[in-house]
Order: structure tokens, then C-alpha cells, then sequence
């Protein structure tokens, strides 16, 4: 991924904090001939390995198993909202897209055992439940449970690269910055007001608090 050097996410705790918030990834995994990619949950692991380790199942139909034995790379997509230069104090500026994004390279390892397939059927469950669901696998019916796990393929994905990226008009004045703040504070919508407040932690920070 480009990232020009105002824009990097350095911290690999930040990185971490960005995947967990922005989970619902794109997974996508290469041979010699084609591309493939499947969007699924992938929960993170950041003590497994030096750079944490990634766990998913796919469907045991998706053909993408068969691009699992090169370097796969997993997409994890935070806030994004566009930026109209009318916003700026003057019209002699373009337009931009504000993001936050992180890019998590690593092997995949098939995990086809039927202990490792329901660990992690029950972690991805277990994560994306609320607190008070009654829902549990482990109160599933054997034969249903059995059935369930035979149509999915389990796998873990240790990273062996992160990237981390956080566009926010750090390019622009604090200045101009705030006005962004400002029109992105009139929107309802969650992904304005995410980029809203990370661009005013930024202004913080150059302010010295």
C-alpha cells in the first residue's frame, strides 16, 4: 500500500486497535494465474507470534482454498468520508477521501481438525454475540453442530507484515483542518464523525494538548 510518510500508522498497537475495530475483512490470496478474494470476519490473536495472528473460516466450497499456499493479504477498512475542497477557505484546491485502513500480510494454515474448526466457530461467535445473547455453540444439537462444521475449511493467518494507515489531512494547515472538522460535524453519519474526531486528536497533538 502507498503510504506517504505523514500518513503512517507506526505503532503496532494502533494497527492491532484498527483491525479489532474494523474486523469484517477482504481476504485475498494469489497463484500464478489469478486473484481471489472472499469477505469474511477474521478475529486477531496479538500475542500469537510477533505480529499476531489472524483465525477465519471460509466455506469449504469457495474455490479461494486453492490460492491458500502463497502470501495472502488481509484488508481491514475503518472510517472513510470524502472531502470537498468547498470546504477549504479557497477554491483553488481539489477534492480528497479521508481513511483509515490497516494491511496485514502472512501463510495461511488450513486448520481442518474438528477441535480447531469449533474453537474457532466459538471465538468468532463468542466475539460477535452480545453480551446478553443466549446463544452459545456449545448448546448445539451434536448432529447439527457436525453438519455445520463439515461445510466450512478453518484456517489461522500468522502476520508477517503490518501496515497501518491513517489519512486525515495531515498535508493541509491545522487551519484549513479545522474547517474539515467543522463540516464533517453537520453529518449524521458514523464514518463523518469518526474522521471528525481522529482529525481533532491530530490538531490536539500539534497543539500541544
Amino acid at each position: 500500500m502507498y503510504i506517504p510518510k505523514h500518513t503512517a500508522v507506526a505503532d503496532k498497537s494502533e494497527i492491532f486497535d484498527i483491525i479489532e475495530s474494523n474486523s469484517f475483512a477482504i481476504l485475498i490470496t494469489n497463484s500464478q494465474t489469478n486473484l481471489k478474494a472472499t469477505h469474511l470476519p477474521m478475529l486477531l490473536d496479538r500475542n500469537e507470534g510477533e505480529l499476531g495472528t489472524l483465525i477465519g473460516h471460509i466455506a469449504a466450497a469457495n474455490d479461494q482454498l486453492t490460492n491458500f499456499e502463497n502470501e495472502a493479504l488481509a484488508i481491514f477498512s475503518g472510517a472513510h468520508k470524502y472531502i470537498s475542497s468547498s470546504w477549504y477557505e479557497t477554491d483553488q484546491s481539489v477534492p480528497t477521501w479521508n481513511y483509515v485502513t490497516a494491511h496485514a500480510y502472512g501463510l495461511i494454515e488450513i486448520k481442518n481438525d474438528f477441535e480447531d474448526k469449533l474453537q474457532i466457530v466459538s471465538r468468532l461467535v463468542e466475539f460477535y454475540e452480545a453480551e446478553d445473547s443466549r446463544y452459545k455453540v456449545s448448546s448445539l444439537d451434536k448432529n447439527f453442530l457436525n453438519g455445520l462444521l463439515k461445510g466450512i475449511t478453518a484456517f489461522s493467518m500468522k502476520i508477517t507484515r503490518l501496515e497501518g494507515k491513517k489519512k486525515l489531512s495531515q498535508n493541509h494547515s491545522v487551519e484549513r483542518q479545522r474547517l474539515v472538522t467543522e463540516k464533517l460535524d453537520n453529518f449524521c453519519d458514523d464514518n463523518a464523525k469518526e474522521i471528525s474526531a481522529m482529525m481533532k486528536k491530530n490538531i490536539t497533538g500539534k497543539n500541544g494538548g
